[in-house]
């Protein structure tokens, strides 16, 4: 009697939990482990002389990651994100207190404008960019316009162009994070550090900045990953020149024809994500506002 009242109250506690969680998780592992599972392996194959993927067990890929090539397209990568991040981080930072501090309508006004973009597609805002910027574009016609170039000026296919690109395709991921952890802030801390004498400046350093720390890391993290996958920023506003891991990753696939390197590309890509997404957790972050 015992063991059928325990096998009735499994069934009641279980089936409930396999029909939520069930689907969720059956679909978490078709399309996200079973893929990470066959590019993992990939990454270990070969190609023949027709680049049909061979499955045949090799470390060559990895070898060849460490190629002079490719090693200065990683430290130029590093160099896009971290200028983007940094940018991000100026930019988004006084956006962000204004949106907190706001107590009126206006707050949601503000709030939409960060989340507006995020209705259009990135790849036509940033064909948009180029054509804004390109020498028949809306600012060289200003520029000659007010007499201050003679010439158009050559404004695409430079990293600096690149680094506009992904500032403005990744800004509203810093912007959200820091929105959250300035708006936790606690104004009594801002009114005590006030009432005993403080200057804004130093309340901001010593009260401010170190309470919103998380939004900031969060808010890094968001923007310096994407970041080096942006391939479309970079073929479109950099042209070539100034490419990061994307732009391998996407070449190995289409016009190399080499799936494993493009499969080991990836891997490392995604090795670098769990590695700062670990450092933000050992850091005491919050893993909610990465979306984890």
């Amino acid at each position: 009697m015992e063991k059928k009242h325990s096998k009735h109250q499994w069934k009641s506690n279980t089936l409930p939990a396999l029909v939520t969680v069930g689907p969720v998780a059956l679909m978490l592992i078709l399309l996200v482990a079973i893929p990470l599972i066959y590019v993992a392996v990939m990454s270990f194959c070969t190609t023949d002389n027709y680049y049909n993927v061979v499955f045949q067990f090799s470390v060559e890929n990895y070898k060849n990651l460490l190629s002079p090539d490719y090693v200065r397209i990683y430290g130029q990568s590093i160099v896009i994100a971290l200028l983007t991040t940094i940018l991000c981080i100026l930019i988004g930072y006084p956006f962000s207190y204004i949106i907190a501090r706001t107590k009126s309508k206006k707050k949601q006004l503000l709030y939409m404008l960060v989340i507006i973009p995020f209705w259009t597609n990135s790849l036509i805002r940033i064909y948009g960019w180029r054509t804004f910027l390109g020498a028949n574009g809306w600012l060289n016609s200003i520029l000659q316009t007010l007499h201050l170039t003679d010439a158009p000026v050559d404004f695409l296919y430079k990293q600096g162009t690149t680094v506009l690109g992904m500032v403005y395709c990744l800004i509203p991921f810093m912007i959200l994070p820091l929105y959250t952890a300035i708006e936790k802030l606690d104004g009594t801390l801002l009114e005590a550090s006030s009432d005993l004498g403080a200057k804004p400046f130093s309340t901001f350093f010593e009260v401010i900045l170190p309470l919103t720390s998380s939004g900031i890391f969060s808010g890094s993290i968001m923007v310096f990953i994407p970041c080096l996958g942006y391939f479309f920023v970079a073929n479109i506003l950099g042209g070539g020149n100034s490419d990061v891991i994307g732009n391998l990753i996407e070449r190995q696939f289409k016009s190399g024809n080499n799936w494993p390197l493009g499969a080991a590309l990836s891997i490392i890509l995604i090795v670098v994500t769990l590695i700062l997404v670990k450092i933000y957790q050992k850091l005491g972050g919050d893993m909610d506002s990465l979306g984890v």
